[in-house]
């Protein structure tokens, strides 16, 4: 379902019912770059500035957290030139960005199979990680060589390890017991997710989380997703009715 663009001012927006967690699909970077006669890197490039852009703008919202779907365990499939960029980007984006985004006290944090990437790439994660920790404001979570399938499938191999060594019983398998599995365990629930470029399926991110979150799809390209398209999603988020299954009173 699409939504059509309106003019939002900060103003119309209900602080008091501020999505605690929104999630990213950061599509249409490649078309954005192929419109514009550019190579999809430079899309890719112009898609980092819109991360900091939309970090900084949840942050000061109030917004807890924020997931961005950075690179997926379906990627590698891309030209080899395309993936060899990606794995630079976390370098640009933080010699750029890493300072300002202390200075607004964003905490980043990373899930996926981090340890898949090029050791430089690794210790450029964990020294943004290292330098965030003790920061209070928003989470930033970089979803990196990550695929929801894949995360689901390490936490059933969790439990089962778990309940095979006698540390759980049968009847401590609940949902709660299995969100403490998930690389997401710390995160607050999933409230919005929104995928840009038009395209409307999750291509494997996130699954289990988004379960009762409210999607949202814009045509907007990534690169071109502002302050004032961050707005229209969490206007349309408040004008939802979640009844999480069951029925208004």
């Amino acid at each position: 379902m699409f939504f059509k663009k309106k003019q939002v001012k900060n103003a119309d927006i209900d602080d008091n019912n501020i999505p605690e967690h929104i999630a990213f699909i950061m599509d249409g970077n490649g078309r954005w770059a192929k419109k514009k006669n550019m190579p999809r890197t430079y899309g890719h490039h112009e898609g980092t500035k819109t991360i900091r852009t939309i970090a900084l703008e949840a942050n000061r919202l109030g917004v807890k957290a924020m997931t961005v779907y950075a690179f997926s365990t379906e990627n590698f499939s891309r030209p080899q030139s395309e993936v060899e960029y990606i794995f630079k980007l976390p370098k640009e984006f933080f010699d750029l960005y890493l300072q300002e985004l202390i200075e607004h006290n964003v905490q980043i944090r990373f899930i996926g199979n981090v340890e898949k990437a090029p050791s430089l790439t690794r210790d450029i994660i964990f020294s943004a990680v290292e330098r965030t920790k003790n920061n209070t404001g928003l989470i930033l979570c970089f979803a990196f060589i990550y695929g929801s399938k894949d995360e689901m499938l390490q936490a059933i191999k969790g439990v089962a390890e778990d309940y095979k060594n006698g540390d759980i019983a049968l009847e401590d398998i609940t949902e709660d017991l299995f969100d403490t599995y998930l690389m997401s365990a710390d995160l607050p629930s999933v409230d919005l997710m929104v995928r840009t470029s038009g395209e409307c399926r999750l291509s494997n991110f996130m699954l289990w989380q988004l379960a009762y979150a409210e999607l949202y799809f814009t045509p907007v390209l990534w690169p071109d997703f502002d302050e004032k398209c961050l707005h229209d999603a969490i206007l349309a988020y408040q004008h939802r009715d979640r009844r999480f299954g069951g029925l208004n009173k």
